[in-house]
């Protein structure tokens, strides 16, 4: 009998009764409890991630930074609310704190009071870090830990990005400030470097100035020595003729003092007189040629002042305004004010006081040439009433009446002179302080004089190395401005869209371009490749337990080894491919798993089921009761290092030691490349590897029917049974 023919003798003894065709029932959908089912369970997790309970905490009291107000915390806050990612639930932090330690939250989230205050510090003077402070229990979910580190990650860099992006807005703000000091400082130095210039001309004109100052200082110093000669003369004449005028005033005042006692005796004693006179006759006349001969002095003195008043009074004048003329030239008609201005000022003061007083002097000589006329014509008669009395004395008795009329009237002009003289002694003092007062500030003129000439001629030197110095100052001023022009040129000056631009790129310089060539859309997706196989070989595995590894039939009536084994194979990997359909039926329209190469995926789950089916029916043929605990060793071996979950280089060595040497290596690197794209290499060497393994247990199986069709003590007393 053929092998299709055992096979279906093999499957037909499940079609005698309600339970052996719900074991088969079961056998086909046994698949679906490890592959369907379980890829259900978990199909999308990342997707529910919004159902997980989380508690955040938002202690954070913002922070105010160039008066705009920064609240970090409520801004995070929202964006999570508005996020698919957990079931966020505002609490107080002690909240959070029990929650997570008993499990009504799996993780929580706190901002503290001073995370604004903080991010805004990235922007000042001392910029600080803030934390985002998370508290996990792996007591209440581990992978709810793991996925948390992943999301707050994204949260944490979000936030410092913002954070960097305030601190680098007013860098680049910096830059635009700097920009436009720097071409107002360009601007400026144009503007020094244009003042300097006409500085530099202007020190041209002081310097020509000084040197015409220094000549003018010279003559003016010349001047004043001559004004002091002068004013020294002018000085010992009105100290002289003060002199003479107090003499004259005592001599005037005792002359008067003198007419009249006499006066006064002579009228008092006119009656009795006679014989006076007749007895003092000599002493009248001596009297009398006493006060002729000073009378003569007096008038004298007096034509004196009056020639000497003139002549003074021109010479302080003439002085005066030379000096003046020295002051207007320095101190009024410069540009630039003369350094001895002070004392030149002081100096013309004080000879203009002197001219006034000497000029004074004069016009009361002037003013009062009337009385001086007078008073000189006054003495003349008294020097000749004098002379005459000296003569007529002698004969007074004689001519007591006229002689009485006579010293009435010298009694009346003594008084007179007295009071005149009395006037021109006042005046004549006041002359003479002046006169001092006028040597004396002459002399000090002369010494400022002398100092102003000094000076002058070092602020000629001094103007000599100012105009040097500007020259320098000139290119100096240059070379500045055209270094601040060029700076201008290198230093940035942005507007708010280039500050938003590159305060962008800068506060995120090194984006992630993730782009995946060949993306499972879901969770589910990305493990398929790994529980299918898993799936199949379970199937595979239970379908032996009902079905016969090696049919007994064949192996009584002495078939062909290579029948059995192919007869006892078939019934399986037939019922394999039952559970391919339906399993992969349920993942596509039941669960949404989309393949890249549906047809390839079935046909290539085929092999897959078909070399499960061997590699199971030969542990099982071989082995006996055994073979279906190595059954299960294979499956965890396959399982740990297939490389299913994580990269096989993960795992310990052993475990990549047998990765190349086991077959679902290469059925979980040909489902990924079936079901979500890329090169189909992984595919055709699986497929070969499959048909390899395939081929190969059925010809172990072959050798084991062969074994089998002799009957031994082991066989009818097997030491084991399931």
């Amino acid at each position: 009998m053929r092998s299709p023919k055992l096979a279906a003798l093999e499957l037909k003894r499940f079609g005698r009764g309600k339970l052996p065709r719900a074991a088969l029932v079961a056998l086909l959908l046994l698949p679906l409890l490890y592959g369907a089912l379980y890829l259900w369970s978990f199909w999308d997790p990342y997707g529910k991630l919004d159902r997980i309970p989380v508690a955040l905490v938002n202690d954070d009291k913002g922070a105010t930074v160039s008066g705009k107000k920064i609240a970090a915390g409520d801004e995070i806050t929202g964006k999570l609310h508005d996020s698919d990612v957990f079931e966020w639930h505002e609490v107080s932090a002690d909240e959070a704190r029990r929650g997570v330690e008993d499990g009504a939250y799996y993780l929580s989230l706190s901002m503290p009071s001073d995370f604004s205050e903080r991010i805004a510090s990235s922007s000042g003077d001392v910029p600080e870090t803030s934390a985002l402070q998370v508290r996990t229990n792996d007591a209440n979910n581990y992978i709810v830990g793991q996925i948390s580190k992943t999301v707050f990650s994204e949260v944490r860099t979000a936030a410092s990005k913002n954070a960097s992006r305030s601190f680098l807005d007013r860098i680049f703000i910096s830059f635009s400030d700097i920009h436009d000091a720097t071409q107002t400082a360009a601007k400026g130095a144009d503007d020094i470097k244009g003042g300097i210039g006409k500085a530099k001309k202007g020190s041209g004109d002081l310097k020509s100035g000084l040197g015409k100052a220094k000549d003018g200082s010279k003559s003016l110093a010349d001047g004043l020595q001559n004004a002091k000669k002068g004013s020294g003369d002018l000085a010992a004449g009105l100290k002289r003729l003060n002199k003479g005028s107090g003499d004259l005033r005592t001599g005037s005042q005792q002359v008067a003092d003198g007419t009249q006692k006499l006066a006064d005796t002579v009228n008092g004693i006119a009656g009795t007189v006679r014989p006076y006179l007749k007895d003092n006759g000599k002493t009248i006349g001596d009297t009398a040629k006493l006060v002729a001969d000073s009378t003569r002095i007096v008038r004298e003195n007096l034509g004196t002042l009056v020639k000497t008043a003139p002549v003074l009074a021109e010479g302080s004048r003439e002085a005066a305004d030379e000096l003046h003329t020295v002051y207007q030239a320095r101190c009024v008609d410069q540009p630039l004010p003369d350094p001895a201005c002070p004392q030149l000022k002081k100096a013309d003061k004080a000879a203009a006081d002197t001219a006034l007083i000497s000029a004074d002097v004069n016009n009361l000589v002037k003013n009062q040439r009337g009385d001086l006329t007078q008073l000189d014509k006054d003495l003349a008669q008294l020097q000749t009433k004098a002379r005459e009395l000296s003569v007529r004395a002698p004969h007074l008795d004689e001519d007591l009446s006229s002689a009485v009329s006579k010293v009435n009237a010298l009694n009346t002009g003594a008084n007179k002179v007295a009071r005149g003289a009395a006037k021109l002694d006042t005046g004549l003092t006041d002359a003479k302080t002046g006169a001092v007062n006028l040597d004396r500030g002459i002399g000090r003129l002369n010494n400022g004089a002398a100092d102003l000439d000094g000076g002058v001629g070092r602020l000629k030197n001094g103007a000599g190395e100012l105009n040097g110095g500007l020259i320098k100052l000139v290119d100096g001023s240059g070379e500045l401005a055209t270094g601040l022009h060029k700076g201008v040129t290198k230093i940035p000056d942005y507007d708010k869209n280039d500050r938003d631009q590159r305060t962008e790129v800068m506060a995120d310089p090194v984006q992630l371009a993730s782009q995946s060539m060949h993306k499972a859309p879901n969770y589910g997706t990305g493990f398929a490749p790994y529980f299918i196989p898993l799936s199949l070989w379970v199937g595979a595995m239970v379908g032996y337990m009902l079905i016969q590894p090696l049919n007994r039939r064949a192996l009584s009536a002495g078939a062909s080894a290579w029948r059995i084994a192919v007869a006892g194979w078939l019934p399986v990997a037939a019922i394999g491919v039952l559970q391919v359909g339906i399993l992969m039926s349920v993942l596509h329209w039941s669960l949404g798993l989309k393949m890249e190469h549906a047809a390839g995926t079935i046909g290539f789950l085929a092999l897959v089921t078909g070399c499960f089916a061997a590699i199971v029916q030969w542990l099982n043929a071989r082995f006996g009761a055994a073979g279906r605990i190595l059954v299960l060793a294979v499956l965890m071996l396959q399982l740990t290092s297939a490389g299913g979950t994580y990269p096989v280089q993960t795992s310990p060595g052993f475990f990549n030691a047998i990765h190349p040497f086991l077959p679902m290596t290469y059925v979980v690197e040909g489902l990924r490349r079936l079901i979500t794209g890329g090169g189909l290499e992984p595919v055709w060497t699986g497929s070969l590897v499959l048909l390899a393994f395939t081929a190969g247990a059925l010809a172990l199986t072959a050798v084991s029917a062969r074994r089998k069709q002799v009957w031994t003590l082991d066989r009818l007393h097997p030491e084991l049974s399931l």
